[in-house]
């Protein structure tokens, strides 16, 4: 039901969703806050709180905009997301190369489930599947609407493997800014000028198959209304030695968040996991 309300109507909800998560329930406050302070230690307390503010408000927006997108026509998708460059990702891929998008919780995300509308190539994206059924299954109709495939984690590799041995053309969409576990394989980065850990799997598989590292990154038009742009981590990463990719990954998110803070999920407790 509220999928199918006018924009006006959601983004007036958003409004409300954010007065009541922020100043009533202060929905995970503390740790956004902390993670601002360990980001920004130059910034004062007003400087810090203003962020936070304005990602909360981010935040909501984007809670609304990924539920219209499970009713929102394909011209209005097409409206909301700009593709800058998207020549970088024509070209390779006429030059027979296939695409990791190496993303993060930055911008909206979510609205890269449009990018088969805008680009005329298969495209997959690799999840954790929620212990929730009915969620879980609603994420997959929201993500899946426009011709996007899920993945499940487990199956990335196999799946990108087998990709490669049929000599498919494919964009491959990886978030790589969650804190690891700690039992996974990890590379500590300098990140926000602290050692931070970084999962290795976007970085192996690359190496592996060779496939075109490209970091998207968003900025925001106005409300609603996104632009992309692709830069470039890696062109050849079989060549690249050791860790480099995941570095200029770390370096790439880093550079991001500085010029629009707000729009990263500062709510993830993205430091809790620390080298021994």
């Amino acid at each position: 039901m509220l999928s199918v309300m006018p924009m006006q109507i959601l983004y007036f909800s958003s409004d409300c969703t954010y007065t009541f998560i922020y100043y009533i329930i202060q929905y995970r406050k503390k740790v956004v806050l902390d993670n601002l302070r360990k980001a920004f230690p130059k910034k004062n307390k007003d400087e810090i709180n203003d962020i936070s503010k304005r990602f909360y408000r981010h935040f909501c927006d984007i809670i609304f905009e990924s539920i219209k997108t499970l009713t929102i026509s394909k011209e209005d998708a097409k409206k909301r997301l700009n593709l800058k460059n998207p020549e970088i990702i024509e070209n390779f891929v006429k030059d027979g190369r296939s695409i990791l998008l190496y993303t993060a919780h930055q911008g909206n995300w979510e609205l890269l489930v449009y990018l088969p509308l805008l680009l005329p190539y298969p495209s997959n994206t690799f999840y954790r599947p929620l212990n929730n059924l009915y969620f879980n299954g609603l994420l997959l109709l929201i993500r899946e609407r426009f011709g996007v495939t899920c993945v499940e984690k487990s199956k990335g590799y196999r799946t990108i493997i087998k990709q490669k041995n049929n000599s498919e053309i494919v964009m491959n969409c990886i978030i790589g800014d969650q804190s690891p576990r700690k039992e996974s394989a990890i590379h500590w980065c300098n990140f926000f000028n602290r050692k931070t850990a970084f999962y290795l799997g976007a970085n192996n598989i690359s190496r592996k198959t060779n496939d075109v590292v490209l970091f998207p990154r968003f900025t925001k038009v106005k409300r609603g209304e996104y632009q992309l742009y692709f830069e470039i981590i890696e062109e050849f990463p079989s060549r690249s030695p050791g860790y480099k990719t995941v570095d200029k990954y770390a370096r790439c998110l880093e550079n991001t968040i500085t010029t629009v803070p707000e729009m990263w999920l500062w709510s993830h407790r993205r430091w809790k996991l620390t080298e021994r």
